[in-house]
């Protein structure tokens, strides 16, 4: 019981210390580059139906790459599998370098910007499944909570940074350029990682084995649940993607202020990952999901309609605040829930849930902007979210009633 309510129990890790300490210097580069990015394509192009291709450029090589990454990663090294993701980013990076420097075509930026969805697919599945594979079980709920507190630090950072460095810079390469020499550093810090043995996966690899994190995740209803309600809400609800919109014409605080819209969800989700580290479990997580969710989507509407840069700024904080809450419930089911054989096939189905609510809610983002216009998009979004949390209370009437997650038995593959 005490190291249940040991704040800082997972911190004492050397290994999980590295790792967080890549993850986040990797959550940054991603944050200034993603800044940088859209940033650059409003500029010269001034559509947001642009914007919201660079959200699909991203999400269809994680849709079509994450499964069999997740099966790599169940039978390779998932720390060298990592490492290659953040090589393979790196490239994408100096890519935009380039084509900034040098001032080449719009269409070529989408060509990086899918090495980089590849990138995201390799590096998903391996880095999902490291920290079970660091910490102990009982550390598992504490050492999600860290990540997503590290998280939320590079995104309050990074967005700022990236907005900061296209104000000061003569050229946007010198985003680019920052966010490869971070990946860099994240694949000194991965190597330096021991990871708990484990005995050698013999399952055939096969269509069936292929297929067995979907089927395990679907037939796990709790994280099915939860992961399904997360990627309605986020798809329907994001408007990260237009925030070069507000920033420009809506609110008219420039490439400076967009870092700070950027940034605000993440603090608004540190403050909330830091309050739930040091508190005792959640009680009726199930519940708080639920309210975590229906916030997300009523503050998404107060953010839609405001034409005030303070009151954007709270809203925009209090998404991040709620879909932390999320985030951690998710996380800590998946740890929980997954044998180790299947980390890598479970965390790529995941992975695809993900970016499906992110890029894939970018893409929807700039579409319905560009048809509706950037207000009416957001707010419906946000009312969206709200049906999809009206829905999942009579589809899953067992989510209401879950208790505490480290009280949850593991599940066994194929388990119906």
């Amino acid at each position: 019981m005490q190291d249940a309510h040991d704040p800082y129990a997972a911190l004492r890790n050397r290994d999980f210390g590295c790792l967080l300490t890549a993850n986040v210097i990797a959550s940054l580069s991603s944050e200034i580059q993603a800044t940088a990015v859209g940033w650059q394509i409003y500029l010269r192009t001034g559509s947001a139906e642009y914007l919201g291709y660079a959200g699909l450029a991203q999400f269809l090589p994680v849709l079509l790459l994450a499964l069999p990454a997740g099966q790599l990663a169940d039978h390779y090294s998932r720390k060298y599998l990592l490492m290659l993701a953040h090589a393979t980013m790196t490239l994408a990076s100096l890519g935009l370098a380039a084509l900034s420097y040098w001032h080449g075509p719009v269409p070529v930026i989408y060509v990086c910007l899918v090495l980089a969805g590849c990138s995201r697919a390799l590096a998903m599945p391996s880095r999902g499944s490291l920290i079970a594979l660091i910490v102990p079980t009982e550390q598992l709920a504490n050492a999600v909570t860290w990540s997503s507190s590290g998280f939320q630090i590079a995104n309050v950072a990074g967005p700022a940074l990236g907005g900061l460095l296209i104000a000061v810079s003569d050229n946007i390469a010198t985003s680019y350029i920052v966010t490869a020499l971070g990946l860099c550093t994240c694949i000194g810090l991965i190597s330096t990682i021991r990871l708990r043995s484990l005995p050698p996966n013999i399952e055939k690899r096969s269509l069936q084995s292929f297929l067995a994190g979907i089927r395990f995740v679907k037939s796990t209803k709790l994280m099915f649940a939860a992961i399904t309600l997360d990627l309605f809400a986020v798809l329907l609800g994001g408007a990260t993607a237009l925030l070069p919109i507000y920033a420009k014409e809506i609110l008219h605080v420039g490439p400076k202020g967009l870092g700070w819209l950027r940034a605000a969800p993440a603090i608004g989700a540190l403050i909330t990952a830091m309050f739930l580290a040091h508190r005792p479990p959640m009680r009726r997580p199930g519940v708080a999901l639920l309210t975590a969710v229906a916030g997300f989507g009523i503050a998404t509407i107060v953010f839609g309609i405001s034409e005030n840069i303070y009151l954007s700024l709270a809203m925009l904080a209090l998404t991040g605040a709620t879909d932390n809450i999320s985030v951690v419930v998710r996380g800590t089911l998946m740890q929980v829930l997954t044998p180790d054989s299947m980390r890598g096939r479970v965390a790529a189905v995941n992975a695809v849930f993900i970016s499906s609510s992110n890029e894939l809610g970018a893409f929807e983002s700039g579409i319905t902007a560009e048809w509706f216009g950037a207000v009416r998009s957001v707010v419906g979004g946000g009312i969206g979210t709200l049906v999809v949390v009206a829905a999942a209370i009579f589809a899953w009437p067992d989510l209401r009633h879950l208790g505490p997650l480290h009280q949850i038995k593991p599940e066994e593959p194929g388990a119906e």
